[in-house]
């Protein structure tokens, strides 16, 4: 009697410690956090997948979507104090999500994503070479994954944004993709990330949200198809008051199609509450729109972000725009103290940030009326820029650089106002004059020249003028301007 009681306070045991084995459980809770932390409220998603971690510790979900919280401060602010600290958590959260049960959907795409996370955060941090063994990992997980499980939505999720860029990859750089063993096109790349969005499906359902963000970026930046973009945020009604990671993308997306008001609105529309992680990006955003728009605050703003950031990445762009400021102001002082910075601090990973650099080393000021035209056009504020500009003439400026300038900035201004065959002749001077030329100004022009003709259905001359973007050399903003024209390639071949 006393063993078979035994055996059964033994069973009683057992019995729930073989029921609790780990796995991947994105419950109610689960749901609530990673939303939470979606919408930049880190700390109540993080104060969720604590309890959840207490409650229910079998549960191995809670390790996957604290990495977000990780990646947004890390991307975003670039800390390197914490990214020190925080870097362990990779292997940790790794082989804490190895533990679940290998028939599960999620045993490798968890792995996946954190893989792919922390690629990018290397990359802000200059591991570079590390961050692509981190891509290759993360594309090749991925893959396993859709062999295993063809109808896991999440898995073209975030395939379908590594697609789309490794198709875009400039010529020059092609080797590398192909030793790794990475291949896409925007074509399929867009096709997967449609499927998600354009589901029903419960799980894909989770990560809508999230799969809106690559979305929009790849339909900007990679498809060069703004309208479809914006009739995209209007469709699905994109909270950006409540959820900052929207807001901070629309203005992004905003800050980089000529829309400084609407970037602007955004950011001042969002719902102040301490319960949103400050992330150092929207000082940088709000301080570069507003100088387009000519507030007045800008200078504040973007003193802010570089007083206030302690990442490399935009630090020399900012230092360049207080230049202007203050070099537009009449304050000279001011004007050269920033632009002695720019050589001191942050990196040259990104074009604008190479070519501040380059511009505070020259020792040379932009003409005074070519930069408030430009800073207009950039804002979208197009019939100020036109108007400030054909109150000059091109006899009015003495160096062939800023006759090219000039040439070029009106070009784009008709440009935007739909004014296509004035663009195209003034994009054509700018190339004839400025090819062999050190500006970007001839290299932009053909881009833009080629996206008129492609928007026009005019396939074999769009073609020419990507292709003479590509031929040349030597310019500014020569790795941003070649992906974009081999984007326009890839985009008339149907790839």
């Amino acid at each position: 009697m006393r063993f078979i009681l035994l055996f059964a306070l033994i069973c009683s045991i057992v019995v729930p410690v073989s029921a609790r084995q780990p796995r991947y459980d994105f419950n109610d809770r689960c749901q609530q956090a990673y939303h939470a932390i979606m919408q930049l409220r880190l700390q109540t998603g993080i104060g969720l997948l604590e309890a959840e971690k207490r409650e229910n510790p079998d549960n191995l979900l809670p390790y996957f979507i604290e990495n977000y919280a990780d990646f947004f401060t890390l991307f975003f602010n670039e800390d390197a104090g914490a990214y020190a600290q925080q870097r362990k958590m990779r292997a940790t959260r790794l082989d804490k999500l190895a533990e679940g049960p290998e028939d599960s959907p999620f045993y490798l795409y968890t792995q996946a994503v954190v893989k792919f996370q922390w690629a990018l955060i290397k990359v802000k941090f200059g591991e570079k070479w590390d961050a692509v063994w981190e891509v290759r990992k993360s594309y090749i997980t991925l893959k396993d994954n859709e062999r295993k499980y063809p109808g896991f939505l999440p898995n073209k999720m975030i395939l379908g944004p590594m697609q789309t860029v490794f198709g875009t990859i400039p010529e020059g750089y092609k080797w590398i993709t192909n030793i790794l063993g990475l291949r896409g096109s925007i074509k399929q790349g867009m096709g997967n990330l449609s499927q998600v969005i354009e589901s029903r499906d419960p799980v894909a359902d989770i990560f809508r949200e999230e799969s809106y963000y690559y979305y929009c970026y790849l339909k900007l930046f990679i498809e060069n198809k703004p309208e479809q973009l914006w009739d995209f945020v209007e469709k699905k009604q994109l909270d950006t008051k409540n959820n900052y990671l929207f807001a901070l993308m629309v203005a992004n997306l905003s800050l980089n199609n000529q829309k400084a008001d609407q970037g602007i609105r955004v950011l001042e529309e969002r719902r102040p509450s301490p319960e949103y992680a400050h992330l150092w990006y929207s000082e940088y955003a709000m301080g570069l729109m507003k100088f387009e728009r000519g507030d007045a605050d800008a200078i504040a703003h973007l003193e802010k972000f570089v007083n206030g950031f302690r990442g490399k990445f935009y630090m020399k762009e900012a230092l360049q725009r207080l230049s202007w400021a203050y070099y537009l102001k009449g304050d000279m002082t001011k004007a050269q103290y920033y632009r002695n910075l720019v050589p001191q601090r942050g990196n040259m990973e990104t074009d604008a940030d190479k070519q501040a650099q380059k511009e505070a080393k020259s020792g040379k000021w932009p003409n005074a009326v070519l930069l408030k035209a430009r800073l207009l056009s950039d804002g979208g504020f197009y019939t100020e820029a036109r108007d400030l500009l054909l109150s000059k003439k091109t006899t009015d400026f003495s160096q062939v650089e800023q006759k090219l300038e000039y040439a070029y900035r009106l070009a784009r201004i008709y440009d935007e106002m739909g004014n296509d065959s004035a663009a195209l002749r003034l994009y054509d001077a700018t190339i004839k004059i400025g090819t062999n030329r050190p500006e970007y100004f001839a290299a932009r022009a053909a881009l833009q020249a080629g996206y008129i003709y492609e928007k026009a259905g005019d396939k074999q001359k769009a073609r020419t003028y990507f292709q003479t973007c590509l031929d040349m050399e030597g310019h500014d903003y020569k790795n941003s301007l070649d992906q974009r024209a081999k984007s326009g390639m890839l985009r008339l071949d149907g790839k």
